[in-house]
């Protein structure tokens, strides 16, 4: 794939994510009681609501939810087991779209569970498979006319050369997504931080996160809480801020667009000094 230009605006729902003028912030509302990050909410719709909108009123750009467990060693779900996360995330869609101003992005790989997020509300698709565990999902976000999150995801494949496989299977994605229909500009990549890769891989991704800006899309980093962090420091998920902060700047300085967290309020710290010496943000814009 040759190099594109830069990426200049994605539109999603009522909001345009103007590439390069600053880093904008996903917060994770998180359904499944599985989660690897101990941040499950379950079927506690208010509970959910309740989240959404402290992560809002502390900077949130969007609210990406989901109803499936992510964590290392649980395999994914078949595509055509959609009724319990869908009376899970549907309730809250819909909730959320209705009470909050940012747009909601749903977690899914799932086609199904895409087109329902997106009749309730939803803005944006965040697919953790890159369009590779159900195709059909393309479709969906080209009909809709989303944005969507294609995900580099090595839990299937384990490789040597992990930046070489990294570009090359967000390249697959991409191509997949062009063909199926769907805008170059509503592409949105994402290295896969903790899917598949080695603690060593991870922090490689990290480190050479600028090679990915080849691609000519915006670069998702979601490292909030992981695996990789832990290992690093020693420390259980609920104690990883500090690492996830660090994470998050050395992205920053390599180009990422977008960062996906569970702790908004001091992201937006990070996020806001960081731009200031990157990208000569202003105090106050």
């Amino acid at each position: 794939m040759k190099q594109s230009k830069s990426p200049v605006a994605t539109r999603c729902g009522n909001t345009e994510f103007r590439w390069g003028e600053r880093t904008y912030v996903i917060g994770i509302c998180n359904l499944s009681p599985d989660s690897f990050a101990g941040d499950g909410i379950g079927s506690d719709i208010e509970a959910a609501v309740a989240q959404a909108k402290r992560m809002v009123a502390e900077g949130a750009d969007i609210i990406d939810v989901g109803g499936e467990s992510t964590r290392p060693g649980t395999g994914p779900k078949s595509v055509d087991d959609v009724d319990d996360e869908l009376q899970l995330v549907i309730p809250v869609i819909e909730r959320l779209a209705s009470e909050l101003t940012v747009p909601i992005s749903i977690d899914s790989y799932k086609s199904a569970i895409a087109s329902r997020a997106l009749k309730a509300g939803a803005a944006m698709i965040n697919d953790i498979w890159g369009l590779k565990r159900d195709p059909r999902i393309a479709k969906v976000a080209a009909e809709a006319g989303v944005p969507i999150i294609l995900m580099s995801n090595q839990r299937d494949a384990p490789c040597h050369d992990i930046m070489a496989e990294v570009t090359s299977d967000l390249e697959r994605s991409i191509s997949l997504a062009i063909k199926s229909g769907i805008a170059e500009p509503n592409i949105i990549i994402d290295p896969g931080i903790g899917f598949g890769k080695t603690l060593e891989q991870n922090l490689e991704i990290i480190h050479r996160l600028a090679e990915l800006k080849s691609l000519g899309r915006p670069i998702l980093l979601g490292t909030s809480r992981k695996s990789v962090i832990g290992l690093v420091l020693d420390l259980p998920a609920d104690q990883r801020l500090e690492g996830t902060a660090a994470t998050i700047a050395i992205g920053i300085a390599n180009g990422v667009d977008m960062v996906r967290v569970h702790d908004v309020k001091p992201t937006m710290r990070v996020c806001r000094m960081s731009d200031a010496i990157i990208r000569r943000r202003q105090i106050g814009d």
